[in-house]
């Protein structure tokens, strides 16, 4: 028996660039997420001006992403992803833009809004179409073998840019300002399509059956999905607990109101999850998950509600991040699990499809989640709203439980 290699997937220079982008534009865009959604509830103090961020983004995003997934099994992918990046960096610049102080003193506060969300509205349309690509383009750079090792080294770079953006944001905001902090950003997704010139073009998978339609071609990919219990499943359970359970869109109204600690602590409680799942994930390079993958994945899960209910009654900021710190671990923890299984299972003509289903459930769960987090912590209270995130988190793991025990043996290598 070979031994394990921890570095399998990143001994591929190709897949290297790849998630090393991957780092770079998710820090980008939580440098952009976290300036404006402190400025805006600075302007406001409305918890439900930041759920509208999140809804703004995955209204396309959700509207185009299975269409996204059809694109990337019938086109180039590494263009898909660098003619998308463009419409991001475009976006950028107008929110760039309107973001000055000079042109938000001439703009009314509503017309203020209108562009930010209508940007923001850009960006999820274009990740509508980059999701897929670049999910789908991974298991094109590493062997069969090595895509559980790849799964984990993707979410450890995203884990990592998780870390560096919110805390880059927080002290960008402090000493440049909200105008230089996104620069910055633009200036990270520009980084990312410069790198992606360094990956060969791959074959397109896919052949559109002779007469097959558009809605033929994506009713393939969904019956795909709802026939796999064990995708079905993990989807699921990762939708429905991040929708209820996440917290992270209301982290400024915790930052201001309740801990007290600036746009510097707020950057470090956005930051806590994402440490703890890049140390996590680490971990699993060397421990992988997948020998007994769904109970670790229940336990996972399991874990983030506790954890965010923990959040929830903290008064301190070491505390909740801690907290935090435990809701990333646990997270990473089904993200490697489930990204292993995406990878694994679904044929290669079908992955991208099928990674847009998944990119669907993961918007509604992130993007949703923070229109969710928002209503609620205006309709509840905010700490109330956390509490009762956490035990829908709790009841979700305890009814897919219930109804998954026979996919408890299922290995994946």
């Amino acid at each position: 028996m070979s031994k394990h290699d921890p570095f399998a997937a990143l001994r591929f220079p190709e897949f290297r660039n790849l998630v090393s982008g991957a780092f770079l534009t998710t820090m980008a865009i939580l440098v952009q997420e976290v300036a404006l959604g402190y400025e805006l509830y600075k302007l406001t103090r409305d918890p439900l001006t930041l759920g509208f961020i999140g809804l703004a983004e995955a209204i396309p995003f959700i509207g185009l992403a299975l269409f996204g997934g059809h694109v990337a099994d019938r086109y180039e992918k590494r263009r898909i992803m660098q003619y998308m990046l463009l419409v991001i960096i475009a976006g950028s610049s107008v929110l760039t833009v309107v973001s000055h102080e000079g042109v938000r003193e001439q703009l009314p506060r509503w017309a203020m809004l209108l562009v930010i969300y209508a940007m923001f509205m850009v960006v999820g349309f274009a990740r509508g179409f980059y999701s897929p690509a670049s999910s789908s383009l991974k298991a094109f750079l590493v062997p069969r073998e090595h895509y559980a090792n790849s799964a984990t080294w993707s979410s450890t770079f995203w884990q990592a840019g998780a870390i560096a953006g919110p805390v880059a944001s927080g002290f960008l905001y402090a000493g440049l300002g909200l105008t230089g902090a996104l620069l910055v950003a633009i200036g990270l997704f520009a980084a990312n399509f410069l790198l992606l010139f360094t990956i060969k073009p791959r074959p397109v998978a896919a052949v559109a059956e002779e007469g097959e339609t558009l809605w033929q071609s994506l009713a393939e990919g969904l019956r795909y999905v709802w026939n796999s219990k064990i995708i079905l499943y993990s989807i699921s359970l990762d939708m429905f607990s991040v929708l209820f359970g996440g917290m992270v869109a209301i982290l400024p109204i915790f930052a201001e109101d309740i801990l007290k600690v600036g746009p510097q602590g707020l950057g470090f409680l956005r930051a806590a999850p994402a440490v703890g799942a890049m140390l996590t994930v680490l971990l699993l390079a060397w421990y992988p998950p997948t020998k007994h993958a769904w109970r670790n994945m229940l336990l996972a899960v399991l874990g983030f509600g506790i954890a965010t209910l923990l959040f929830a009654l903290s008064d301190s900021l070491w505390l909740s991040m801690a907290a935090l710190f435990f809701v990333g671990a646990s997270d990473s923890v089904s993200v490697v699990i489930r990204g292993t299984i995406l990878q694994t299972i679904p044929p290669d003509h079908l992955r991208g499809r099928v990674l847009s289903v998944n990119s669907i459930f993961v918007a509604s769960s992130n993007e949703l989640g923070a229109f969710e987090s928002g209503l609620a912590a205006r309709l509840m209270g905010t700490i109330p709203s956390v509490i009762f995130g956490g035990g829908v988190t709790l009841l979700t793991v305890a009814y897919v439980w219930r109804r998954s025990k026979e996919l408890f043996g299922v290995k994946l290598s």
